[in-house]
């Protein structure tokens, strides 16, 4: 059977895109805080779109909500920065996911640094990385972001903060 990659599949029953939205939204995955800079605009937020897309070459993608005012900044940039969240960072996930940076400056908020290519990095994160902008592409109301690590920090053993924890968390921007 071939697959037509160029035709987005349409779920053509309601009761199944029900049932599908409410299965994902019982899954439970670590919330990231994703940075950019570009044309002296830097911009961040809360990400729960995310996984390693590959192990050799290593590549991240990264999923920015097409509202999102990162969307634009990020379009732009040639990196990425990646913020793994603890726990106890409910604080941050409420900032970068609850404020918009249409009405605030968010890094006025937290300690942060600039990293390679200019990218800004929260200094309370130290599980991050920055990764340059291989591939872009759309995929439905977020624009994913495949990434290639260039400079990375682990410095504490990761007890993740979970979406389930976060969902609660009123956005910033409709997704």
């Amino acid at each position: 059977m071939r697959v037509d990659t160029h035709r987005p599949l349409e779920v053509v029953d309601p009761a199944s895109e029900k049932a599908f939205e409410e299965l994902v939204g019982e899954l439970d995955y670590p919330m990231l805080v994703v940075t950019a800079s570009a044309h002296g605009t830097r911009s961040g937020c809360l990400v729960g779109f995310a996984t390693q897309c590959s192990i050799d070459p290593p590549r991240y993608a990264v999923y920015l909500s097409v509202k999102n005012r990162t969307l634009a900044v990020a379009s732009d940039a040639t990196a990425l920065g990646v913020h793994f969240l603890q726990d106890t960072d409910g604080d941050l996930a409420e900032l970068f996911g609850g404020q918009t940076g249409d009405e605030i400056d968010k890094f006025d908020e937290v300690a942060w640094h600039e990293g390679s290519h200019g990218v800004p990095l929260i200094d309370r994160c130290p599980n991050r990385f920055v990764g340059r902008v291989v591939d872009r592409h759309v995929g439905g109301d977020h624009a994913g972001f495949v990434l290639e690590p260039i400079e990375v920090a682990r410095a504490l053993e990761l007890s993740p903060l979970w979406f389930q924890r976060a969902k609660q968390i009123e956005p910033g921007h409709d997704a």
